[in-house]
């Protein structure tokens, strides 16, 4: 909204506050003036020239000569380009010594050998956009009214002395889309009154029901319509001032009808239209919703094709405008127009916002009907708009008014208390201050024992709740008043849960290794869903998936994190060791939300580590797999839980494969990619694994515990145990330990034979056994002693047997 501080001065006394000042003041009020434009633009020295002859300059074709009165004795000779510029006008005039926008200073000049003291100006010379210039002066010189006197300063009689507050209202604040809204507002700040337009209205003896009738179809969207009759109205240029205002306010000029409806919008924020009544076809108004197909020519000469939707103002039988947003070509007041209808309406917001939208039309009357407008004001901007037609267009008011009236508006009452106000501002603010901001609202009340009983008006259709009226407190009482306190809490440092810390633990290991982060799609295709999957349930879809490939939300890491192997080998990365950890999603039936399970998964391929000097290199295998995640189990504490099981798995190599269990519960796996996966994704020689990460954090685990160096030596036995080759050697390393009791420490495997030195179907298994007791030295006796029970426990439970 632009608001011209020499009009608002109109309507409240703005004696001794700059507008500058103005401007910080209705900011603090809270709502935000964006800008204050000086409309001079630095310009000076511009006065009313009286053109006294004009004839073809000797040597340009497009020039003219002129001499030109400018109220200082002689007249002066003037050398001007403009097209339209001719004897008799009265013009503005740049004097020899005037600053012009942009700094442009004007001095004597001889232009093609004739002397020129001066400048002819147009608007947009003098500073006014393009935009808002009256057609008729868009391509030359302005002309002022026959009236103006010469010599008079010529920026005082554009309004360009004037400046222009621009605020940015937010949506609620409807009440300020008007000179009159904004008037309220600023009396409210400053404490003063509001002083409202006079409206003079005269009628003759007729009446308009003679002329005109009104019926309203849709009175749910349009509970209220009235219209009047002006006739005998000569189209011509409206009055200087209403001009200037119009353009202060961002609005072209067209002539003194339309103006004066333009110029009640802003004043009352009341859109208005006015129709050519001749040209109407008919002596009815009917407002309806659209038929489907239904088209209009609006004023902008495109013709549109409107919907039920849409609200029209037709004739009875066609349309003639678009309801609250833009009138028709066929009824369009012009040039000779001798009697217009006023039409003066409250449209309700969602049908306008609908026929604005689809559309794409955004008027001044459509934003203030799409936000809001006061009814109470409806007739009132009506009669003012008809006085000032018969005041400027030489028009007569034809007696009385049509109109439709449905509108049912409750009075919006809000009950507060004192306490209540400084309860939520935490202030001390006294009853009386209340009543006196309440006062200079204009907002009618009464009080009783603190207790606040207050009528809001139907301009400020913001206000309906008590937490409205202490925002209109506070903000009129001043939020730099309002006290500022520091909150009183007990300080608590902020930390990771147990979770979160062991998840943050598990990717600085991975990262430590060698492995790179990854963060892929959760949604994946409905073939890829369920790969790999350690748990599997019906696949949970998108009702609007973006593609095919992103339809289906992931059960599993791994099928991503294939691709991103696939994408690098593709780029000559040769070498990929990458991880995620991750949700997966799995259905729990209908109406129920699918459960969140989280995962970590790991992808290798190429080679682990190389050292070139030393010709040696190691590719990625499945004990570097293994190794990575025994690393882990490690830093978790986990290891005398973990058990891996060999297993055959779908899509995974059949013999290099085991399922990882915690606790005897099977929690992921680990093994190389079956070699047909392997060529549909590209890659080499490729090891996965995924965990379910959830429970493995989630593991209990007892504290670390301080254990000493043993002082006493070990004693180390190793033997080589001949099995069959369907022998697990994990189980048979746990058979170990277990008959190994507690001065059997550490077992672990070092060779692992098969060949023609064993009968078929055997193979050999070396173990290293280390025993020691931490109290005292230990006996080869003792020690022989337990190694006797530990081959005793494999020969039984597998037929083992040592090997020569």
């Amino acid at each position: 909204m632009f608001v011209s501080y020499k009009w608002l001065q109109e309507y409240v006394d703005l004696t001794g506050i700059t507008a500058k000042e103005l401007a910080d003041l209705i900011t603090k009020s809270g709502i935000e003036v964006e800008s204050v434009e000086v409309l001079n633009k630095g310009a000076k020295g511009v006065v009313v020239g009286h053109v006294l002859e004009r004839e073809q300059h000797p040597n340009a074709d497009k020039l003219s000569k002129c001499l030109v009165d400018i109220g200082e004795g002689e007249p002066v000779q003037i050398i001007c380009g403009a097209p339209n510029v001719a004897k008799g006008q009265k013009v503005a005039v740049a004097k020899v010594g005037a600053v012009l926008p942009g700094n442009l200073k004007i001095k004597r000049a001889k232009l093609r050998g004739e002397e020129s003291n001066g400048m002819i100006c147009s608007l947009q010379e003098l500073g006014v956009e393009s935009k808002l210039v009256p057609k008729e002066y868009a391509d030359g010189i302005f002309v002022f009214p026959s009236d103006a006197p010469v010599g008079a300063d010529a920026l005082e009689l554009l309004n360009l002395d004037d400046e222009v507050l621009e605020l940015g209202l937010t949506p609620n604040r409807a009440d300020c889309l008007s000179m009159i809204g904004v008037a309220y507002e600023v009396a409210a700040i400053l404490g003063r009154d509001v002083k409202l337009p006079t409206i003079e209205l005269q009628e003759n003896n007729e009446n308009v029901h003679d002329y005109i009738s009104v019926r309203v179809d849709a009175p749910q969207d349009n509970p209220l319509y009235a219209g009047r009759i002006v006739k005998n109205v000569k189209i011509g240029p409206s009055p200087l001032w209403m001009q200037t205002r119009l353009m202060a306010a961002g609005i072209r000029p067209h002539n003194n009808v339309v103006d004066i409806t333009n110029y009640i919008l802003l004043e009352y924020g009341q859109p208005l239209h006015a129709f050519d009544y001749d040209r109407l076809g008919s002596k009815e108004i009917v407002v309806r919703r659209a038929k489907a197909g239904e088209t209009i020519v609006t004023l902008d000469d495109t013709k549109r094709t409107l919907t039920e939707d849409h609200l029209v103002i037709t004739n009875g039988t066609e349309p003639v405008a678009l309801a609250g947003v833009m009138g028709g070509a066929n009824s369009e007041v012009r040039d000779d127009t001798t009697t217009v209808f006023i039409e003066s309406a409250y449209f309700t917001s969602p049908v306008i916002r609908k026929a604005s939208k689809d559309h794409g039309l955004r008027s001044e009357a459509s934003t203030r009907f799409e936000k809001g407008i006061d009814p109470a004001r409806t007739k009132e901007a009506l009669d003012r708009a008809a006085a000032l037609m018969a005041e400027y267009a030489g028009g007569e008011v034809v007696g009385g008014v049509v109109e439709v009236n449905t509108l049912k508006e409750k009075e919006v009452t809000v009950t507060i208390t004192l306490d209540r106000i400084n309860r939520v501002l935490g202030t001390m603010i006294t009853k009386d201050e209340v009543a006196t901001i309440l006062t200079n609202l204009q907002f009618a009340f009464t009080e009783d024992n603190g207790t606040f009983t207050i009528t809001v008006p139907s301009r400020r259709r913001d206000i309906s709740i008590e937490e409205d009226i202490i925002e209109e407190v506070a903000r009129l009482y001043g939020y730099d008043r309002l006290p500022a306190t520091l909150p009183v809490a007990e300080a608590k440092p902020g930390k990771l849960t147990p979770y979160q810390a062991k998840r943050r633990q598990v990717r600085r290991y991975l990262e430590d290794v060698g492995l790179f982060q990854a963060i892929t799609y959760s949604l994946t295709s409905e073939e890829k869903a369920m790969m790999f999957a350690l748990e599997t349930a019906e696949p949970i879809r998108l009702a609007l998936p973006m593609s095919e490939e992103r339809s289906v939300l992931r059960q599993s890491l791994l099928p991503h994190l294939l691709e991103v192997a696939s994408y690098n080998r593709a780029r000559q990365v040769e070498n990929v060791a990458v991880y995620e950890t991750g949700a997966v999603y799995l259905a729990n039936g209908e109406n129920e939300l699918p459960s969140e399970k989280e995962r970590l998964a790991g992808v290798l391929t190429g080679v682990w580590h190389a050292h070139l000097w030393q010709s040696e290199k190691k590719a990625v295998d499945f004990y570097v797999a293994k190794g990575i995640l025994d690393g882990l189990f490690e830093l978790l504490g986990l290891t005398n839980r973990i058990e891996y099981k060999q297993a055959k798995r779908e899509h995974m190599h059949p013999g290099r494969t085991a399922h990882i269990l915690l606790d005897g519960k099977t929690i992921g796996f680990v093994g190389q990619l079956h070699p047909v996966v392997q060529k549909e994704y590209d890659l080499k020689e490729t090891y996965v694994f995924e965990l379910a990460l959830t429970d493995l954090l989630n593991a209990e685990v007892e504290d670390i515990r301080y254990s000493p160096i043993p002082r006493f030596p070990s004693i180390t036995r190793d033997i080589a145990l001949v099995v069959d080759e369907n022998v697990v050697a994990g189980e048979l390393q746990k058979a170990i330990i277990e008959a190994g009791g507690e001065l059997l420490k550490e077992v672990s495997i070092f060779d692992v034979y098969q060949g023609d030195r064993l009968p078929d179907g055997k193979k050999s298994i070396a173990f290293s056994l280390r025993y020691y007791d931490p109290e005292r030295t230990l006996t080869d006796e003792e020690v022989t002693a337990v190694h006797e029970k530990v081959i005793q426990a494999v020969e039984q439970q597998f037929g083992a047997t040592l090997r020569g």
